[in-house]
């Protein structure tokens, strides 16, 4: 009788373990803590970033004033596009070390408005790709 008891509580104990309660594939399914295998199943996406504006969102600034940014990530300059209200605007990539530099000049014929310098940078994967932007105040 004693025996049948122990090996009741052995098991249960057993089953309790925490090797047991862990969810199939490892790490910890549904808890979004990024441990265990990839959860959109490709490790392959390597999602474009833009980043380091200047000057920065909401300044104000001159007509024709310069602006920059970097992308990393991105499938290469040709892969790279800027506009200002849905016309393109002509700038310079500059390839650095681990991303690429983007510097262009706002037109000269816009004044006292307020204009949005958007961005669309392509990675490898159209799912990876970026597109990012900032408002710019332009006075006289």
């Amino acid at each position: 009788m004693q025996t049948g008891k122990l090996i009741i509580i052995l098991l249960g104990i057993g089953f309790c373990h925490p090797l047991w309660a862990q969810a199939p594939g490892g790490g910890h399914a549904g808890h979004g803590g990024g441990g265990g295998a990839n959860v959109s199943g490709d490790a392959s996406c390597f999602k474009a970033k833009i980043s380091h504006y200047k000057p920065e969102h909401l300044a104000t600034v001159a007509p024709g004033s310069e602006f920059s940014f970097t992308v990393s990530g991105s499938n290469g300059p040709g892969n790279i596009f800027v506009s200002i209200r849905q016309q393109p605007i002509h700038v310079e990539v500059d390839a650095k070390e681990t991303f690429y530099l983007v510097k262009g000049r706002l037109p000269p014929e816009l004044k006292n408005e307020t204009v949005r310098i958007s961005v669309q940078a392509r990675a490898k994967m159209n799912k990876c790709d970026a597109e990012g932007g900032i408002l710019l105040k332009v006075a006289e």
